[in-house]
């Protein structure tokens, strides 16, 4: 049976934790796990058996590692192919053994009837550009090797992503293969993931790409996963999956062990499938034990039914916006139409000109941004995947990709990191063709102009007659009616004096008719007409009294603006009338005194907290917002006005990193503008480098250290990010990469005559390595310090291997070695 007429049964059962099983199997410290398909082939395969008569109806096979950094092609022996193909032959020769039931010794009472292999794809352990060095299109090929290799799986399960960019890469490679393709997302204590996304941001872009069924592994026992499962299910069409670790982990003998008994995680299990969930199974530390009790008390239940989930959502990388309960804000001025200045900066490529123009709009309140570069002068593919590229680098606000080139929309769109915008389609034959299999592939929210090959109909009935038809052809391609928002057109009163009649009514029948969602460019219908914010904002509520659930604007209107809040505390759809007041006060600071002549400004654009001395304030600003090259050019100017290099430094850099950092540990800034912010700290840094070099001065160096992700780990992702952090914070780095071995970590630090190590471990399998490592360091230099932290690692965990501090994150290890160096 086809493994998803399976989830439309009823519940489906993943096997448990390979590692732990594979070190009691006797796996070495920094052994690579995925070996043993070929080398102790019959051992998989008994693991993989024990688990089929436990209950698994799916089995993950044993590659979770598999990829080309560490499997490379030219390994006539341990290539990547033979790995991969090697892990499938070991499920398959475990599920032929339940089959013919070759042990006839054994209980096969708890077995369940239909069995599949699972290609299991992890992390490829970097982070994608901007926030690290492998590029999008490096990791879709890489993942896609792993693909191509593993076709004879039954499924795909793309695991433990905590970067969704990267799950899309992998998305995308899978998608290639016809087969059904699952996502599992690691979370943290906060339920976000690494670069900050949330269970509703995944399911959004997951559920755009295509997956047969979304969900959570790793990280979290499944009393911490609860409220994740219960996101997950609110907006999850697709089937739920959930994979906990067996709580805990910590060390006993040299072995990682866990803290949840089966009888515990059985009964945690029962309430996940009351939540909805119908996909279950174990991560670390889970065994054959813990899913026999598992399958034997969910199977007497009855899953949830799966159904639509009605909710529309777009988004980032971190967060998504919802459409449909109070309109949208879409900022219009990412767009060369009526725009000198915009123009100009798009034939000179000015790209700190229009990446101000997304920040300056999220500041003053935007929802979305509309991304418009298309002049016939320019190269618009390129420009639109620059631009893109350069705001979800800075801005977390979802983007809207309007043009009319298909090629630039492609290429946006695949790079885009969330579930974007398109605009746009509309009721032509051909600009249907064109976009519904973009947006059926990459995922996306339509905007559908009410527009046919006979033009724009001038009454409500033809615009409701349009987007009826529009409706239908997306449904042809698979696309769902809450992914379509239909744009009535707003035609300017000075050439057509019912237009505005006419699009409120067409408005209020999409909302009331056709109960969809409907988008507006307002300010074309005071076009040709003087004090044109006038007409704006009165139009502007007019629409949203009538339903209109999102507006393309410029959020720097004062009076549209007003006319925004006030609407939203009016019909209650902002508690308290809390943005209202916040806005109002905002606004009063910067309204002029009318009886001196002055004149209205902009509307008012939220500040950063920042109450040092005024000359550091743009400086400190450029490296928050993650402007790399202003803050660059800024610190040239503060330096060629004789300022002090360490003033700027303490001031400045230093200031704007712990601003930021303050807001990492508040969890309302997350990984990638931490990161960004990092490298715009790195941007100055290199002109008071060069300024110094000049002058003969030298740089102050807090303290020299070791970082290393341990023997048989491949993820760097963790040690690279407390490097870029540490290095800005004026600390010394010797990076010794990953895979290290123990005695490589020693002789360094010795010859270096190194304070304090950082040590990194992903997976359950190399916790041994960290703490063979932390045993000779601890044998050999005694008063060396070593501070670890990764995935699978608690405090609880780092005492018990002898760490002398685990750090949660980054910042925190900064302040660590600030305490061992006096810093």
């Amino acid at each position: 049976m086809d493994i998803r007429k399976k989830l439309e049964e009823g519940f489906v059962f993943f096997d448990g934790g390979f590692g732990t099983l594979l070190q009691a199997a006797g796996l070495k410290p920094g052994e690579l796990p995925e070996r043993w398909n070929i080398d102790k082939a019959e051992v998989i395969s008994k693991l993989h058996y024990d688990y089929l008569l436990a209950g698994a109806n799916i089995l993950k096979t044993n590659t979770f590692g598999a990829n080309s950094f560490k499997y490379p092609d030219d390994d006539t022996e341990y290539g990547l192919k033979n790995i991969v193909t090697a892990g499938i032959a070991c499920a398959r020769r475990a599920v032929e053994m339940l089959e013919h039931k070759e042990n006839t010794g054994d209980d096969f009472s708890s077995a369940s009837e239909d069995h599949y292999v699972a290609l299991d794809i992890g992390s490829l352990g970097k982070l994608l550009k901007p926030l690290g060095d492998l590029e999008f299109e490096s990791a879709y090929e890489i993942f896609k090797q792993i693909v191509d290799a593993g076709k004879d799986a039954d499924l795909i399960l793309i695991e433990t992503m905590n970067d969704i960019y990267e799950a899309k890469a992998a998305i995308l490679a899978a998608k290639t293969s016809g087969l059904p393709v699952f996502l599992t997302t690691a979370y943290d204590e906060s339920g976000k993931l690494l670069t900050g996304a949330d269970p509703r941001t995944v399911v959004a872009i997951a559920e755009g790409l295509g997956v047969d069924a979304v969900g959570v592994n790793c990280s979290l026992g499944p009393e911490e996963m609860m409220g994740i499962v219960d996101e997950l299910c609110i907006y999850a069409s697709v089937p739920v999956i959930v994979n906990p670790n067996a709580g805990l982990p910590r060390s006993e003998n040299g072995k990682t062990v866990f803290d949840v008994t089966p009888e515990d995680f059985k009964g945690s299990m029962i309430r996940i499938a009351g939540k909805g969930a119908r996909v279950l199974g174990g991560c670390c530390g889970t065994t054959p034990a813990h899913i026999k009790e598992m399958t034997a008390a969910v199977r007497k239940l009855t899953p949830l039914p799966l159904c639509e989930k009605e909710q529309t959502l777009i988004s980032s990388y971190t967060h998504s916006v919802e459409f449909g309960k109070k309109p949208v804000l879409i900022g219009e001025r990412i767009n060369p139409t009526g725009k000198k200045k915009f123009k100009e900066a798009l034939r000179a490529a000015d790209m700190d000109y229009i990446l101000q123009q997304g920040l300056n709009q999220q500041d003053q309140g935007a929802d979305v941004l509309d991304v418009n570069v298309g002049l016939p002068e320019i190269d618009e593919p390129q420009m639109m995947e620059d631009v893109v590229r350069g705001l979800q680098a800075i801005c977390d606000l979802p983007l809207q990709i309007d043009t009319t080139d298909p090629v630039a929309m492609e290429r946006a769109l695949r790079l885009y990191n969330g579930k974007a915008m398109i605009n746009s389609v509309n009721g032509k034959e051909e600009v249907m063709k064109q976009v519904f299999p973009l947006a059926k592939k990459y995922g996306g929210l339509v905007v559908a102009l009410t527009i046919d090959e006979d033009g724009i109909p001038n009454t409500a009935e033809g615009r409701i007659r349009i987007a009826e038809n529009i409706y239908r052809k997306a449904a042809e391609y698979g696309i769902k009616k809450k992914d379509i928002i239909i744009d009535p057109l707003a035609m300017s009163i000075s050439a057509e004096a019912d237009s505005a009649k006419v699009t409120l009514k067409a408005i209020e029948r999409i909302r009331d008719e056709l109960h969809g969602l409907s988008s507006l460019g307002v300010s074309n219908i005071s076009f040709g007409l003087p004090e044109r914010e006038l007409v704006n904002s009165t139009f502007f509520t007019m629409a949203m009294n009538n339903g209109l659930s999102a507006a393309i604007m410029n959020p720097a209107s004062v009076e549209m603006m007003k006319a925004y809040y006030a609407f939203c505390a009016l019909k209650n759809l902002d508690e308290n009338c809390t943005d209202y007041i916040e806005f109002a006060g905002r606004y009063q600071a910067l309204v002029p005194d009318k009886k001196e002549g002055g004149a209205e400004k902009k509307a008012p654009a939220t500040a950063i907290e920042y109450d040092g001395d005024e000359k550091y304030r743009e400086l400190v600003t450029a490296i928050v917002k993650g402007m790399k090259d202003r803050a660059g050019n800024i610190t040239a100017e503060l330096l060629s006005a004789d300022i002090p290099a360490m003033e700027i430094i303490n001031n400045g850099l230093i200031t704007a990193l712990d601003i930021v950092g303050k807001g990492f540990e508040k969890k309302t800034v997350f990984l990638p503008q931490l990161l960004m912010s990092a490298e715009a700290a790195g941007g100055a840094f290199d002109v008071i480098r060069e300024n110094m070099r000049k002058s003969g001065k030298k740089q102050e160096i807090k303290g020299r250290m070791i970082l290393a992700t341990v023997k048989g780990d491949i993820h760097d992702i963790g040690k690279n990010i407390v490097k870029v952090l540490l290095e800005n914070y004026g600390f010394d780095v010797i990076d010794l990469g990953k895979d290290v071995d123990p005695e490589l970590i020693l002789e360094t630090a010795k010859k270096e005559n190194i304070k304090l190590v950082g040590l990194s471990a992903l997976m359950t399998t190399t916790v041994p390595a960290m703490e063979e490592t932390i045993k000779l360091l601890n044998k050999e230099i005694p008063d060396c310090k070593t501070v670890v932290g990764g995935a699978v690692m608690t405090p609880e965990y780092a005492k018990m291997i002898n760490a002398d501090k685990y750090c949660k994150d980054a910042l925190e290890t900064v302040r660590y070695a600030e305490e061992v160096f006096g810093a």
